[in-house]
């Protein structure tokens, strides 16, 4: 009788693991079969890969009070002319202004390690960049790739981006200025990889940036895995500190990650203004897949904008978040032509101040001259599987120029303050299964 009850228990228990675990669609949302590739998860052994070039033993002194910027950077530089290697911080605190990686370089911060930036913006000297969804010039990272493909950045170690200082001069700003712009404070990002292919970011923290703590320009077939990202919201809040920037980027896999910042922590960018869709360096961001990923304080899980001009093929699957603004974040930019399309997010628990939001965003709004307003389109967007506790069910008010359609929910169990729903703002809104406080709505 014992054995038959166990098992009894066991043919109960099964499903709901299986269900708790989240299924992984085969395809992406637009039909299109996932490649083997997005299965493909295992860490890149740096320690085997090439020659390994310690920085103490080739001039760097493990003093955390000097700024060795020249010194490390020599290393790499002796690391691409020997024909490649791994650039290792050993244990200790090594402080740096802007780095350049090198063609067959990589950099591998050991565990008890920290790599720290600079708080003196003189040492990100400006040159060709790219911020906002603009090409400009603008200060360099911490870390930077410019069209290394293969980058590999790993270890247990930490990259401290040593924001205070930059985080304390824009609010300040801020206060003289309540309509400054992000860029009139001079701050930089800890991680900027561009035009570079086959990146993978793997086991590293990437704390306190002064600005956008990752960001990838230009990329295809990113891999970010098992990565520790955080700036604080308290006491001080650490501005514009977006944990991971996707810009005009392909195939990207996001898993194993925590991301709490004081901004949107997965933000799909890729160019803005009333012509950003002709701009030869804008673009879409392409098959994007975000997953096992455990979400902390954020402005939004994922976000489509506010600088980007199309997303498509987007998952975010089997994620817990504990205390999000929002899980989706759309921001309808009306300066700007958009389409966000195939958007999937399923298999998703915890709490968020709103599960999705879709409104217009119109700071520093400006059509540049353009006498018509662009329109911009939402549509194949799916929330799938998931059991939240939440202030704002449904935040969504659409601007007069954004055309919302064919939105999906399905199989959804919400606990919600406000449970308040209005499907006319979308064309072709269906709800399967989805119970909210307790009742089932259509």
């Amino acid at each position: 009788m014992k054995k038959w009850y166990l098992l009894s228990m066991l043919l109960y228990l099964l499903p709901l693991f299986a269900c708790s675990q989240g299924s992984r669609s085969t395809v992406f949302p637009d039909g299109t079969k996932i490649p083997a590739w997005f299965q493909q998860a295992d860490k890149v052994d740096l320690g085997k890969r090439s020659k390994q070039f310690i920085l103490t033993q080739h001039g760097v002194e493990n003093d955390s009070t000097i700024v060795q910027t020249s010194a490390i950077q020599q290393v790499i530089d002796l690391a691409h002319k020997k024909g490649g290697g791994v650039i290792v911080v050993p244990k200790g605190v090594f402080l740096s202004g802007a780095l350049f990686f090198k063609p067959n370089t990589h950099l591998f911060v050991s565990e008890g390690a920290v790599l720290k930036g600079s708080d003196n913006i003189e040492d990100y000297p400006k040159m060709a960049s790219r911020m906002e969804g603009q090409n400009l010039d603008y200060f360099p990272a911490l870390v930077n790739a410019y069209g290394v493909n293969g980058f590999t950045i790993g270890g247990k170690g930490t990259i401290d981006g040593n924001g205070l200082k930059y985080w304390k001069a824009f609010w300040q700003r801020r206060a003289e200025n309540p309509n400054c712009t992000n860029l009139e404070v001079s701050r930089p990002r800890l991680v900027f990889i561009w035009k570079s292919n086959d990146v993978q970011v793997q086991d590293v923290k990437l704390r306190n940036s002064g600005f956008w703590s990752s960001h990838y320009y230009q990329c295809n077939n990113i891999k970010i895995l098992d990565v520790h990202i955080t700036a604080p919201h308290e006491p001080i809040k650490a501005p514009s500190t977006d944990a991971i920037d996707l810009d005009v980027c392909s195939n990207v896999l996001i898993k194993g990650c925590f991301l709490a910042v004081n901004d949107d922590a997965i933000a799909l960018k890729g160019g803005k203004g009333p012509y950003a869709d002709k701009d030869p360096g804008n673009g879409s961001n392409t098959n994007i897949i975000i997953e096992d990923c455990e979400f902390g304080f954020c402005h939004a899980a994922l976000t489509c904008g506010s600088e980007a001009i199309h997303n498509k093929n987007v998952i975010m699957r089997n994620c817990h978040i504990t205390d999000a603004k929002r899980v989706l974040w759309l921001k309808m930019r009306p300066d700007t032509p958009q389409l966000y399309e195939f958007v999937t997010v399923e298999n998703i628990d915890g709490y968020a101040y709103s599960l999705i939001y879709v409104k217009p965003w119109k700071q520093f709004f400006d059509l540049k001259g353009r006498k018509d307003v662009p329109l911009s389109f939402c549509e194949n967007i799916s929330l799938k599987n998931i059991n939240l506790k939440c202030d704002v069910f449904f935040d969504v008010s659409p601007g007069e120029y954004d055309k919302l359609s064919k939105f999906n929910f399905e199989n959804l169990d919400i606990t919600a303050k406000n449970a308040a729903y209005d499907k006319s703002v979308v064309k072709g809104f269906r709800l399967d299964n989805v119970k909210v406080n307790e009742k089932m709505v259509d």
